[in-house]
């Protein structure tokens, strides 16, 4: 059992719309990401998706309306929804998710991880 230091875990990578696992309970990663610019439209058919703005501002597109996470924020993205999540500036997001999420839910991109990182 130890700590957890967000800032320091959001140092160790740059790269953006690639997840790494930061810890694990009930089956579910805890998970931080960058983000900057826009992501692809997917959804999710079996598993909710959180995302907890740590630093930015996160605005997540639905097909009928769209909806802006501000820091210290966080929104559950029903199973099944579609969205495209939308940085225009870099933003720091912590997801919780099941481990066998896979970030394009659906949709296969460029932008699809398949294996996740544990730092």
């Amino acid at each position: 059992m130890n700590t957890v230091n967000l800032k320091e875990k959001f140092c160790l990578f740059s790269e953006y719309w690639s997840p790494k696992i930061v810890g694990e309970l009930n089956g579910q990663n805890v998970k931080l990401a960058k983000f900057k610019g826009e992501f692809v439209w997917h959804k999710h058919d079996n598993e909710d998706e959180m995302f907890f703005v740590v630093d930015g501002i996160l605005k997540i597109e639905f097909r009928d309306k769209t909806v802006t996470i501000n820091e210290g924020e966080f929104i559950i993205v029903p199973k099944g929804i579609e969205h495209k999540p939308v940085a225009e500036q870099e933003v720091f997001v912590m997801l919780f998710e099941p481990a066998t999420t896979l970030n394009t839910g659906n949709t296969e991109s460029n932008l699809t991880k398949h294996k996740l990182d544990w730092i």
